[in-house]
């Protein structure tokens, strides 16, 4: 690609990067995943930094630079610190704010882990309230309650997040079938779906192969999904209807579900208001014992 052809502006540079994505090399896609979620930090850090980050060597940055039209690194992170000037800030900045709050530990006691983790959280949750799109939440609320049956499904460190609206939707007398790994039935379950139904489906790095499989079959099919994934570039946006990333910041040990459990309860207190004709105050019903 000559030099003109390279994108001028961070709109089109994500663009390109989606075009060509799937013809990428594994550290290529690497590369993208990580500028795409982590635009603020690659704004601000040098390419060293940001490949220590990433686990790329800063080499491949400058080559991936220039497979896409620019000179090197440093011309395509021009179009990421014009961005910043009109962004609201990124995870770290956030983390580092609820440090600074909060008041840093440098301790490994097991509070100093639950301090670690909670700020992570709530770094989380504030992105998500500024990247997720209202029109976005509305469409996928649409969908979920014009669906005749709601198919979810969801494996791995996902399943917790299809369980949770499996109740839910239960509970709002939505009927639904949760597409279970049990007995390898779960890709002959998804085929009796028809085009009044709806996919939920859920999938995170490293994306469980069964749910991409079920999510690519049931788009040929012209079945809406609506899907909860870690990035645009995830191998479910291409089939989504309507795709919600939720970029997963790296955690020391495990990733946290705060951010995509949140973002599933929200739609299912929003879809609870819709049915029951309240704005103010949706009702989920719960099963008490006896």
């Amino acid at each position: 690609m000559a030099k003109t052809d390279a994108p001028r502006d961070y709109e089109e540079f994500i663009r390109l990067v989606h075009d060509r994505y799937g013809d990428m090399s594994k550290s290529y896609q690497k590369i993208s995943v990580y500028l795409t979620q982590n635009p603020n930090d690659v704004a601000v850090l040098s390419v060293h930094a940001i490949a220590d980050r990433c686990g790329v060597h800063a080499s491949s940055f400058v080559r991936f630079a220039q497979s896409l039209g620019y000179e090197g690194f440093k011309d395509l992170q021009g179009l990421f610190q014009r961005r910043l000037s009109t962004a609201a800030p990124g995870f770290e900045a956030r983390k580092k704010a609820l440090e600074t709050e909060l008041g840093a530990r440098e301790d490994k006691s097991e509070t100093a882990f639950l301090h670690d983790l909670v700020v992570r959280d709530i770094a989380s949750l504030q992105d998500l309230l500024e990247q997720i799109s209202g029109d976005d939440l509305t469409t996928a609320v649409d969908l979920l309650q014009k669906s005749e049956t709601i198919y979810l499904i969801g494996q791995l460190r996902s399943a917790p997040i299809v369980e949770l609206l499996r109740y839910i939707l239960t509970m709002l007398g939505k009927r639904c079938v949760l597409l279970d790994p049990g007995g390898g039935l779960a890709t002959h379950m998804a085929r009796t779906m028809g085009k009044n139904d709806l996919l939920f489906a859920v999938s995170f790095r490293f994306y469980a192969t069964e749910v991409v499989n079920v999510v690519e079959d049931t788009a040929k099919r012209g079945v809406p999904i609506v899907a909860i994934s870690d990035s645009t570039l995830s191998p479910l946006a291409k089939s989504a209807t309507v795709l919600f990333p939720v970029p997963e910041h790296e955690y020391t040990f495990s990733r946290s579900l705060a951010a995509p459990m949140c973002l599933a309860q929200a739609l299912a207190v929003a879809l609870a208001s819709r049915l029951q004709g309240s704005d103010e105050e949706p009702r989920i019903p719960i099963v008490t014992g006896r």
